[in-house]
């Protein structure tokens, strides 16, 4: 296994393993050019899995100075149960330590069972004591 920093050559490949992913929604804003805005706006916070040149794992995080936001931890179904889900957010984590970032944020789609298991199997903390709310500045409401 080989773990990397993500870049936008990953992009088809990051694609089509998400599109496979249960749980995973992609909008207008996962596009090509708002990857590559994500990716250089958070350098060095996003990573990959490899085996063999081929791309099995992904998650992408960045931050706002203050918390971090995780987003698109996915791992192929062929290589799930290996620890790989568990030692790409480690990297995501520490890399987010390494900019001073202490507390992090993910978003789950509710009927995503399984993501808020292992989510909850690596400590991180469900929160019902806030609302999240979203307003699209445009016309483009899958943005």
């Amino acid at each position: 296994m080989h773990y990397r920093t993500m870049t936008i050559n990953d992009y088809e490949a990051a694609i089509a393993l998400w599109s496979e992913s249960e749980g995973v929604r992609l909008r207008d804003a996962d596009s090509r050019e708002g990857i590559e805005r994500y990716l250089l706006r958070n350098p060095g916070l996003s990573f990959v899995a490899e085996v063999e040149g081929k791309l099995v794992g992904t998650i992408m995080a960045g931050h706002d100075g203050k918390r971090g936001y995780v987003q698109h931890l996915s791992v192929a179904d062929s290589h799930r149960r290996l620890g790989i889900a568990m030692r790409l957010v480690d990297l995501c984590m520490e890399a987010l330590k390494h900019e001073g970032i202490l507390k992090s944020h993910l978003m789950i789609l509710p009927e995503n069972e399984a993501a808020q298991q292992f989510w909850s199997n690596q400590g991180w903390a469900y929160r019902s004591d806030i609302l999240l709310y979203s307003f699209v500045n445009g016309d483009n409401a899958n943005i």
